[in-house]
């Protein structure tokens, strides 16, 4: 009786999860945006994901302008305020949430996590307005629409014959809180990602076990992307940033930090009336297979205005003029220039300083592989060194002292 009892709820569960996870596509909605094909499809859910029901989900594919071959991919997640469909209906204008706008020359990815709402938050629900919600959604394991979105967007690099290499995470809002709690834990797939004034910091502090938590061990973070974020002081979602920012600098992780007096602002104009930089770093010319260099412990860092100075009118910078040019990455050497920009490169009412020191740490090393312990020599320009590998694998140079000259940093083991 009890066998014929289970075999009786398998039969009545698997239209649920029978068919394999395919998207259909909803020819009915295809529809031309800014000269753009769009695609709407409809998916169910993944055993593997942990839902506690079926459900229907809706996202939507615009194709670049002009058709081309391994083209990058460009990954959106809306705001509370939004779902997946005025998510895209927000890039018909410019200045109505410019961070939804993707590039002509990529594919973009729009997902949704309103529909079901009560379960798909793409920050977990966890914001400090909500006591239950942190409860439930804390930790570092991921949600299901977490695991949503990052299958959603393996399909569509699979299905579009997308370049793997540069793939890129944005959000606004929630959405620009997702993008750092689902972002910055998958380096593995997002090659860069940028949140326009996320909705706090407690969903990537729980998924990267920030302090004062620690990396569980025997789990492995990859490499993370490079991450820009812009915030406001005066937002109150931004809370927390001073640990968000000590975090990224404990960890040797890359950021690249703006803010000003803008509140939770959309539109990039008036954010770049306040703080001219969000959009100076080239982050979509990142690419997940290439060496990147890491800046911590700034002297050319503004001070940041979190916790106790959130009435500032003083636009800010964290790492905002340290760039890095890839030369060469094999077995037996590693070579990158390191450099600030200059006025020239760069328009900005900020004062662009000719000498900088920074810590260095080079993250995404392709061939140039040292195991933990073990030592390395190092020369830029005229200094010279020698150091060994941390026990997480990390190769650092402290106090390198960066101008806006091309400085080779050349690494032998």
């Amino acid at each position: 009786m009890k066998s014929l009892l289970f075999s009786l709820l398998v039969v009545i569960s698997l239209p649920l999860y029978a068919e394999e996870w395919s998207p259909k596509k909803d020819a009915a909605r295809d529809a031309t945006i800014n000269g753009r094909a769009t695609e709407t499809f409809e998916a169910g859910v993944k055993p593997e994901w942990g839902y506690a029901s079926a459900q229907q989900d809706t996202f939507v594919v615009i194709h670049p302008k002009e058709k081309r071959s391994q083209a990058p991919l460009y990954v959106v997640l809306h705001s509370a305020g939004h779902d997946f469909a005025s998510c895209v209906n927000c890039t018909k204008t410019v200045g109505d949430h410019d961070i939804y706008r993707s590039p002509d020359d990529h594919f973009a990815l729009y997902v949704d996590c309103r529909k079901h709402q009560g379960r798909d938050w793409w920050w977990g629900g966890m914001h400090a307005k909500d006591e239950k919600l942190i409860k439930m959604n804390s930790g570092g394991d991921l949600t299901p629409v977490e695991k949503r979105v990052i299958d959603t967007v393996k399909w569509a690099i699979k299905h579009y014959e997308i370049d793997p290499n540069r793939v890129y995470l944005s959000g606004n809002s929630m959405g620009g809180s997702g993008t750092l709690g689902i972002g910055l834990r998958h380096g593995d797939l997002f090659a860069a990602i940028k949140a326009n004034v996320p909705a706090g910091i407690e969903h990537v502090s729980n998924r990267m076990f920030f302090p004062p938590k620690s990396v569980p061990e025997g789990v492995t973070l990859p490499d993370p992307p490079i991450v820009i974020d812009y915030s406001a002081p005066n937002d109150g979602w931004s809370i927390g940033h001073d640990r968000f920012v000590a975090a990224m600098n404990e960890r040797k992780f890359p950021l690249y930090f703006y803010w000003g007096p803008f509140g939770h602002a959309n539109n990039s104009s008036q954010i770049m009336k306040v703080n001219d930089l969000i959009d100076s770093f080239d982050w979509l010319n990142v690419k997940k297979n290439e060496a990147y260099a890491v800046f911590t412990n700034a002297s050319s860092n503004s001070t940041l205005p979190w916790p106790d100075d959130l009435k500032s009118t003083t636009a800010g910078q964290v790492n905002a003029f340290f760039r890095w040019k890839n030369i060469s990455d094999t077995a037996d050497k590693l070579e990158m220039s390191l450099y600030l920009v200059t006025e020239k490169d760069l328009q900005t009412r900020f004062e662009i300083p000719k000498e900088a020191t920074a810590d260095v740490t080079l993250r995404r090393l392709q061939n140039f592989q040292l195991k933990p312990g073990q030592s390395f020599q190092w020369e830029f320009g005229t200094a010279k060194g020698n150091g060994k590998v941390d026990a997480q694998g990390l190769i650092s140079i402290p106090g390198l002292k960066l101008r806006s000259e091309k400085t080779v940093l050349s690494l032998k083991p």
